[in-house]
This record gives structure tokens, sequence and C-alpha cells, in this order.
């Protein structure tokens, strides 16, 4: 059975290394949905880039949030909880782009 507490303290013990691989795995990873978006390609390798985007993002708040349940409120979790939200929104924006730019150009023809 999945333990929410030892998963937090490892999430708190672990900080530096977690955070020195999401902030770039989150950057990287919404960079390269906005890019799919934009080159036009497939819907699905959209969704796929989106997905681990928005995973990243996902993870990012939710170590944000264990430090949060003990008190911990100071300007890095502020940062780190506005890059995640912001990572997830342009994600999810690149989505709605690709459906909303795909309606358009179909009908068009």
């Amino acid at each position: 059975m999945l333990d929410f507490h030892t998963l937090a303290e490892f999430s708190r013990a672990n900080c530096v290394s977690i955070c020195a691989f999401l902030v770039p795995a989150n950057l990287l990873a919404t960079i390269l949905t906005m890019i799919f978006a934009a080159l036009r390609r497939p819907s699905h390798q959209v969704w796929q880039a989106a997905g681990v985007a928005c995973l990243f993002a996902l993870v990012m708040v939710l170590h944000v949030y264990s430090w949060f349940a003990i008190g911990v409120v100071m300007a890095p979790t502020y940062i780190l909880l506005w890059l995640a939200i912001t990572c997830l929104f342009c994600s999810l924006g690149a989505i709605v782009f690709r459906r909303h730019h795909f309606n358009i150009t179909s009908f068009g023809s």
C-alpha cells in the first residue's frame, strides 16, 4: 500500500535532486509541446508531449504541496508552484490551440 506520509518525507528529503530534475524537465517538455503544436505535428504527438509535460507539472505541484503541508512558505515554493502551473496551462493551451487550428483549417478547405 502507498504511504503518502513516507512519500512526502522522501520528497522533502531529496528536494534538491527532485527540483534539479523537474525544473528542466518541465521546461523542456512544455517547450516541446508548444513546438509540436506550432509546427502542426500530428495530434497524437502533441497529446503525448503534453501528457508528459502535464505529468512533470503535476509531480512538481505535489512536491511543492508537500512543503506547504509542513508550513514551509518561502519564495522558492511559490516560484516552483508558479512554474508548474504555468507549464501545465501552456501544455493544455497547446492542445486547445492544436484542436482549434485543426478545426479552422479543415472547414476552410
